[in-house]
C-alpha cells in the first residue's frame, strides 16, 4: 500500500506563522546608518540640524554651531553635540574686534561606540573662532580645529585629523533612532502580542476539531 504524504495541518500553518512573529521581535531592531560628521546650530539651549553644510553657512556675530560625530542613519535621528555652554562662556576671553566676527564652536568627537575600528574620539571641546565678518562656518572651524579633512562634495570627513580615514562610510548593524527605541519601549507592541495570541488560540482550536474529526 502506497501511503499519501501527510498534509500540513492549519495548526501547523498557525503555528508556523506564530514562529515568525515571534523571531521579527526576538532581537532589537538593527539597520545601515553612516558614519560622518553632523553640523548643528544652536538657539538657545536647542540644537537643529542645519540646514546648509559649513562650507556655504555663514554665521552671524555671536553665534553657537556645533558638530558630532556619530553613525546615523539621516539627520531625523543624528546624535546632537553633547555641550551646552553658551556664546557667553565660550567666548568670555576672546575680546571682540573690529571688523570681525566671533563664532562658538562645540565639537563632539562623539563616543568610542561610534568610532572607527582602531581610533579612539578625542575628548569634546569647544572654541571661540575669531574670522572675518563674511567667513563660512568651515573657516571659522578651520582658525581653531585643524587639520580639516574633505570628501567629494565639500563634505566634512574630519576636524582636528579626527577620524584618520573614513568620509561617511556605511555601517551595517546601526542601532535604529532613539525615538523608535523608546516607541518600542524595549520589546514588541501590544497588537503585535496580541495577534500572537490570536494565532495561538486558533491554532489549538483547530487541533481540538482535528481530535472530534479522528474520534468521530
Amino acid at each position: 500500500m502506497i501511503r499519501r504524504a501527510a498534509r500540513p495541518t492549519v495548526a501547523a500553518a498557525l503555528l508556523a506563522v506564530l514562529a515568525g512573529l515571534l523571531l521579527a521581535v526576538a532581537g532589537p531592531a538593527r539597520a545601515t546608518g553612516y558614519r560622518y560628521w553632523s553640523f548643528w546650530d544652536r538657539a538657545g539651549t536647542r540644537w537643529t540640524y542645519a540646514t546648509q553644510g559649513p562650507s556655504t553657512a555663514v554665521p552671524s556675530d555671536g553665534d553657537v554651531q556645533g558638530f558630532r560625530f556619530a553613525v546615523s542613519e539621516d539627520s531625523s535621528d543624528a546624535s546632537r553635540p553633547r555641550g551646552t555652554a553658551s556664546f557667553a562662556a565660550i567666548c568670555a576671553h576672546t575680546p571682540a574686534q573690529a571688523g570681525r566676527k566671533r563664532v562658538a564652536l562645540v565639537i563632539d568627537f562623539g563616543t568610542a561606540a561610534d568610532a572607527p575600528s582602531g581610533e579612539k574620539p578625542p575628548a569634546g571641546r569647544d572654541a571661540c573662532a575669531v574670522v572675518d565678518r563674511d567667513a563660512t562656518t568651515a573657516e571659522a572651524l578651520a582658525a581653531v580645529a585643524k587639520p580639516l579633512r574633505y570628501g567629494t562634495n565639500a563634505l566634512l570627513c574630519a576636524i582636528s585629523g579626527y577620524p584618520q580615514a573614513g568620509c561617511g562610510e556605511a555601517v551595517t548593524g546601526a542601532r535604529k533612532p532613539a525615538s523608535a527605541e523608546k516607541k518600542h519601549d524595549g520589546g514588541p507592541s501590544v497588537g503585535l502580542w496580541a495577534g500572537a495570541a490570536a494565532v495561538l488560540a486558533l491554532a489549538a482550536a483547530a487541533a481540538w476539531q482535528a481530535r472530534r474529526r479522528r474520534h468521530a
